[in-house]
């Protein structure tokens, strides 16, 4: 082999090690310091310069209008996960879309082999009741140990399973 040949094959090797050990870097950073949190909903209505609380008030129907901060009495305020390797955590509920699963853009991340990177998700409909559903999840969902097929209405304090992990609407 000639000089030239060796010392492109030298550099090439070279440059495949550095890469090599620039991924693993970003991989350990990872680990160590977690995933990037962005935030949602900014490009949503990129062109509409109101706050988010007009833009929901603004939508809903004149019946369903009510004033900040104001919610129906007995309806859950948070979102706790009472089994699994996330027990203890707690997420308020303020009337937005909560998605859980695997994947790092989900409300909750589950760290579960039985659920799937886009498992289930819940959120308000218009009568102020919580609604699950199942998407399409491979493992399903279970409400009450009830198997999901349709978006159901979540009754307060009934357990909500995916996989290993469970959760719950409290007050």
């Amino acid at each position: 082999m000639s000089e030239l040949t060796l010392t492109v094959m030298r550099l090439g090797f070279l440059a495949v090690l550095w890469l090599f050990v620039i991924v693993a870097v970003q991989v350990i950073r990872s680990d160590l310091f977690g995933t990037r949190v962005t935030q949602r909903g900014s490009r949503r209505n990129a062109g509409d310069t109101r706050p988010q609380q007009a833009r929901q008030t603004a939508a809903a129907p004149p019946q369903q209008r009510q004033q900040p901060g104001r919610q129906r009495r007995g309806a859950p305020t948070k979102l706790v996960v009472s089994e699994g390797t996330l027990t203890g955590t707690t997420v308020a509920l303020q009337g937005q879309t909560i998605t859980l699963g695997r994947a790092h853009d989900s409300t909750i991340v589950l760290d579960d082999d039985y659920a799937s990177s886009r498992h289930a998700r819940i959120y308000p409909d218009r009568d102020g009741q919580w609604i699950v559903e199942d998407l399409g999840s491979t493992n399903g969902t279970y409400l009450d140990r009830t198997r999901l097929t349709t978006p159901t209405p979540v009754p307060l304090g009934a357990p909500i399973r995916i996989g290993k992990t469970v959760i719950e609407l409290r007050k």
